[in-house]
């Protein structure tokens, strides 16, 4: 769900380490075939800086391996389990499109039909996109939109508020021109989903998959799990040390990431895909709509996204769904990244096997090597050390970058006005008001109108650029620059934490 990171982005390179080409191998049977992963998942967890997992995996219609390990809270010992409720994440986006599916065997929708035929309301900002605009565009990642993360991210907006701004979101490519990953169009596709059904999105969720599935401890709510005693605590690296950081409540984006549930309820979800939309002998998916949701219906350019997959022939999506290989054989996934968690749900179509890997450590892709490796100990093939060749590769990254990291501060510079002058409200078309106020000793705070978290004080940084020591601890520290005018007043400012966005004086 996240904005793209340092994190998320890897050597294209790093294909070619991998190989394509499909291994001769002898499927391992039972819990003998993960001898050793303990060793190997204790010691990347410790490489990755994670203070807790839980791994399932599935064969055929059974789980064969399923265990926490680590802790829930960082400086305790309350040891993860296979009932631990971690963030999904993005991981739901191939729920909403199960959803759809569902709704498409069902004879409600049309995957080709356009978005207002059952959501009247739909709007772009191109009218000719709005009219063309179909539900299986909503899914495939293809608008040409902005990605505008910032509108639900971290504030109080509703659904149907979320929906409607993305008329004002500019288009950044031509319709269906690239894959640019979008979470507010999976928003979208959940209000079809409510507009259709009549009822809300969740509780369609609940009645259609969670219940049928056996997934009881699922929850698409963080207010769910108040008071529950088996909830992992998210982490980030804060301050150059990993701590413990907030849940973060994204319930208005539910069908773009907002499930939350534990290993066991995810390998049922497995099970799903594994038997082609069967499960113990009840059908809740046609073979038809299992093929099209994970089959890759468009071709992934983005090398953020083909890198982070350690993608060896190509990288595809589906209605929810990332397609790639792993030594020659189809592999679909989705990851999922919530603050202080991460998630990778994965499975071998052709040999019915599934992973899934969830952790309480902020934006690490220790699911891709992990997955990668249980993958060959399940198929019989000699296990690489993916974590080994992943890391490498992103600490080369980080190398790369790390001279560009920003421009450098100028010393002795004053801001061109007193602080009084700065004060205000500051308008976006999009995201709304920013207020500039003066804190109790004299100097300047920032609060967005629509960000109850995005609010602290601002330390002065060089010319007009202030440096807002934010509230809400993952998005830490963001500069915010002033504008003046050619009246010598403020004009407008920008605002790093949602890229080049300009906010007006009023």
């Amino acid at each position: 769900m996240l904005p793209a990171t340092a994190r998320s982005i890897r050597l294209l390179g790093l294909a070619i380490l991998l190989g394509a080409g499909v291994a001769p191998a002898q499927p391992r049977r039972g819990r003998a075939a993960f001898a050793g992963f303990d060793g190997y998942a204790t010691a990347t967890m410790r490489t990755w800086q994670v203070p807790g997992m839980a791994v399932a995996v599935v064969r055929g219609d059974s789980i064969v391996l399923a265990k926490g390990l680590g802790v829930r809270t960082l400086g305790t010992a309350d040891s993860i389990g296979v009932r631990t409720l971690f963030a999904i994440g993005s991981a739901t986006k191939a729920m909403t499109g199960a959803a759809l599916a569902m709704l498409a065997d069902d004879g409600l929708i049309r995957f080709d039909r356009r978005v207002t035929d059952y959501l009247p309301g739909f709007q772009l900002a191109d009218p000719w996109v709005t009219r063309e605009f179909t539900v299986a565009d909503l899914l495939l990642h293809r608008s040409g939109v902005t990605r505008g993360d910032a509108l639900f991210y971290g504030t109080t907006r509703s659904r149907s508020e979320l929906v409607a701004a993305l008329r004002d979101l500019p288009m950044t490519t031509s319709f269906r021109s690239r894959f640019e990953y979008h979470n507010l169009m999976y928003i979208a596709a959940g209000e079809v989903i409510a507009a259709v059904t009549g009822g809300s999105y969740d509780d369609f969720i609940r009645r259609r998959i969670l219940d049928p599935l056996g997934m009881r401890d699922a929850t698409l709510s963080v207010r769910d799990l108040v008071g529950r005693p088996d909830v992992a605590t998210p982490h980030a690296v804060v301050g150059g040390a990993v701590r413990p950081v907030p849940w973060r409540n994204i319930d208005a984006a539910a069908a773009s990431g907002g499930l939350n549930a534990n290993v066991i309820d995810m390998a049922a979800w497995l099970r799903l895909w594994i038997n082609r939309g069967q499960v113990d002998g009840r059908r809740l998916l046609s073979e038809a709509m299992v093929a099209e949701a994970s089959g890759p219906r468009v071709l992934v350019d983005d090398p953020t996204f083909v890198a982070r997959l350690m993608a060896e022939e190509y990288l595809g999506y589906g209605y929810g769904w990332f397609v790639t290989t792993h030594r020659g054989r189809r592999w679909v996934t989705h990851g999922g990244h919530i603050d202080g968690m991460a998630a990778l749900v994965s499975f071998l179509p052709a040999e019915r096997l599934g992973v899934v890997i969830l952790t309480n450590m902020n934006q690490v892709d220790i699911g891709v090597p992990l997955t990668r490796y249980l993958f060959d100990l399940a198929l019989g093939l000699p296990p690489r050390d993916y974590s080994a060749e992943y890391r490498a590769a992103e600490l080369a990254f980080e190398a790369q970058a790390r001279p560009s990291a920003g421009p450098s501060r100028a010393t002795g510079t004053r801001p061109s006005l007193p602080n009084e002058a700065y004060v205000g409200t500051y308008r976006n078309p999009i995201f709304g008001a920013i207020v500039i106020g003066s804190g109790p000793t004299g100097g300047l705070t920032v609060q967005l109108d629509r960000g109850p978290t995005i609010r602290g004080p601002l330390e002065h940084w060089h010319f007009d650029t202030f440096v807002a020591r934010l509230d809400d601890v993952i998005f830490g520290t963001q500069r915010i620059t002033f504008q003046i005018g050619a009246d010598g007043r403020p004009r407008s400012l920008k605002f790093s934490l949602v890229g080049d966005g300009e906010w007006i004086k009023q």
